[in-house]
């Protein structure tokens, strides 16, 4: 049967209006089945540990299992791509990290847009690193580092977890904000013994790795690498104290498959926002080095912009290229 063009139009936009009604409802129905979040980090790694705390939070305020599924490898990018490819409707969701915002340059060979096919949900918060050298290292300070490594360009080694980690692109930024050089020495395992060792002089390390080898007089600490000093180092000064704008925190928040409903997105950032201001909550994080920052998704969307842009940069001026 044919309809007349008037009853077709008019059957068309009742069908379209119940569509987004049902889209509606489902959004404050949201969650009804479990929510899987990917990591791209192993098992009892700080994204993992997060993860879970930030899940088991979830779980309790929404009524559904928030399932970590954990999926490593390629820096990351296996997760980000299977989020990104995952249907919009909010039952698969991304922890990200900054390392998600320096890969969008570091590979330039990925299946997928980190800006465009992943939407923000909320910022879990920053985690400082700290730039940490071995007691034998004369500089007791930033100012005297900058000055032992002018006057001995290329001699003083950096370590780091590898080429492109956060530590890394910190210790790059430094470089490309003071004018000193030196040698990344990149690892596949674990740094510390070395440089407990002083057989490399210094590195940008997550607080959490530093902080008893710091205490114990093992390693010296130096400065923060937040705009502002860490609660769980307060008598360290920030670097941006003595080198203006310098700031290269790693973070954590999750992300969504872009055209996720923004009703979802919303009950997911409220939820997530309760989580960053509750006490219990935030003693977790901060004995994981994590400072709590709640963000709305359009403010945590322009945080990673600018984070892409930054990193961007960074790389390029050091000629960074991945394994």
């Amino acid at each position: 049967m044919k309809l007349p063009r008037r009853q077709f139009l008019h059957l068309a936009a009742g069908a379209a209006a119940v569509s987004t009604m049902s889209r509606t409802a489902s959004a404050l129905d949201y969650p009804t089945r479990p929510v899987h979040i990917v990591v791209g980090y192993a098992a009892g790694l700080a994204p993992d540990i997060i993860a879970r705390l930030v899940g088991q939070w979830l779980s309790e305020r929404l009524g559904q299992q928030f399932v970590i599924d954990n999926r490593s490898g390629a820096a990351s990018n296996i997760a980000a791509e299977i989020v990104a490819k995952s249907p919009p409707d909010g039952y698969t969701l991304l922890i990200v990290v900054s390392t998600n915002a320096i890969n969008a340059t570091l590979y330039t060979n990925l299946n997928f847009s980190f800006g465009q096919d992943l939407i923000p949900v909320a910022s879990i918060g920053p985690a400082p690193f700290v730039m940490v050298v071995n007691p034998a290292f004369p500089a007791k300070t930033i100012p005297e580092f900058i000055a032992d490594a002018k006057a001995n360009p290329g001699k003083i080694n950096m370590a780091s977890a590898g080429v492109g980690t956060g530590p890394h692109v910190a210790g790059e930024l430094f470089r490309m904000m003071t004018g000193i050089d030196f040698v990344h020495v990149p690892y596949r395992s674990n740094y510390l013994p070395d440089l407990l060792a002083g057989q490399v002089q210094f590195a940008f390390t997550p607080t959490p790795a530093a902080v008893a080898f710091i205490r114990d007089g093992r390693l010296r600490a130096l400065g923060v690498t937040t705009a502002t000093r860490s609660e769980v180092l307060p008598d360290v000064p920030a670097i941006g104290e003595f080198v203006p704008g310098y700031v290269a925190a790693g973070w954590y928040g999750i992300c969504a498959p872009a055209g996720t409903p923004t009703a979802i997105i919303d009950k997911l950032n409220a939820a997530i926002t309760a989580g960053d201001g509750d006490p219990e909550m935030k003693s977790h994080l901060a004995s994981l080095g994590v400072q709590p920052r709640p963000m709305k998704p359009e403010e945590f969307g322009k945080f990673i912009a600018d984070e892409t842009e930054k990193w961007g940069r960074v790389i390029k001026f050091a000629g960074i290229k991945a394994d």
